[in-house]
């Protein structure tokens, strides 16, 4: 049954975007990402303009993050201080990424910027991930799983304005999640993602989170910035299609309650590893797609 999707100027089959949202709430649940970095990718694919793409899964995220931090609510896996800080910080990130997005949108580059931002962030993070998973889950095996900490001490710790997270168990200075909520704001502005493939592990690596305590935390931060993006892309661009985006988050709901179930079945390495491959999954498709030679070799611009 096909809908008509009235700023995407396209119709598209209901029951795909319905599954297509509950695949991704069910990863948001799981890993504690907003899944942006997937569904953005998949509904170009299907040919929703690139910058519609972005601005309508800001939207879905928010819904997909709100269920998922319902569920770990529960399990009282949320600091609120430190979401609240790395909120503050993707406020401000936010609004100049979309200052930023409608300055290439204007000038024809726009949709070159999403592809390389996603290939090159998404390679990086991916890559890091999966490196250290590994390691993990091979010296746990040797020593019982009486690991090391996953993060070292460096002269970003001595910074000033130090703040206790008792949730977290962390006494780090308030600049390091400002910054780190300030850089995520910008990548959900421009690249239609809620950042969490970013977020998760600057959480666990440079902040020294703890796993379980990271998830429920990223996902808290998500449903302000993305929704703080939805309004401003609105506003600024017109590019949010609230009928693709209610599909969308209908799915959404319902896939991060059963990712949240499926999530708590498994270690935290484990679920690194597990997004790590997927993270380097979906660059390897964007990364391909940007270097192989088009069908149509001559196409025609349109001025927005």
């Amino acid at each position: 049954m096909n809908i008509y999707l009235p700023i995407a100027e396209m119709s598209v089959d209901v029951f795909l975007l319905l599954g297509m949202g509950a695949g991704v709430g069910f990863l948001s649940g799981l890993f504690g990402v907003g899944g942006g970095f997937l569904m953005t990718p998949l509904l170009i694919f299907i040919g929703v303009p690139p910058a519609v793409a972005v601005g309508t899964e800001a939207n879905q995220i928010v819904a997909s993050s709100v269920s998922g931090v319902l569920a770990h609510m529960r399990r009282g896996n949320v600091d609120f201080k430190m979401g609240a800080i790395l909120t503050a910080g993707g406020f401000v990130g936010s609004g100049a990424g979309v200052w930023l997005f409608t300055v290439l949108r204007d000038l024809g580059l726009v949709d070159l910027l999403i592809t390389l931002s996603y290939v090159v962030f998404l390679g990086i993070i991916g890559l890091l991930m999966l490196f250290e998973s590994v390691r993990s889950m091979l010296r746990n095996r040797r020593t019982g799983g009486s690991g090391r900490k996953l993060h070292q001490h460096n002269w970003l710790h001595g910074l000033p304005f130090k703040t206790r997270f008792r949730r977290s168990r962390l006494y780090i200075s308030a600049l390091l999640p400002l910054g780190i909520g300030f850089f995520v704001g910008v990548l959900a502005a421009i690249m239609g993602v809620g950042g969490g493939f970013i977020m998760v592990p600057a959480m666990i690596y440079v902040l020294g989170m703890p796993t379980a305590v990271v998830v429920g935390t990223s996902l808290f931060q998500i449903i302000f910035v993305t929704a703080n993006v939805t309004f401003l892309q609105s506003v600024t661009n017109q590019t949010v299609d609230l009928v693709l985006a209610l599909l969308l988050l209908t799915g959404a709901v319902i896939g991060a309650q059963l990712g949240t179930k499926a999530g708590a079945k498994l270690h935290g390495e484990q679920l690194r590893g597990l997004l790590a491959l997927m993270v380097l999954g979906v660059c390897a498709k964007l990364g391909v797609d940007l270097v192989k030679t088009p069908e149509d070799i001559y196409s025609i611009g349109e001025d927005f």
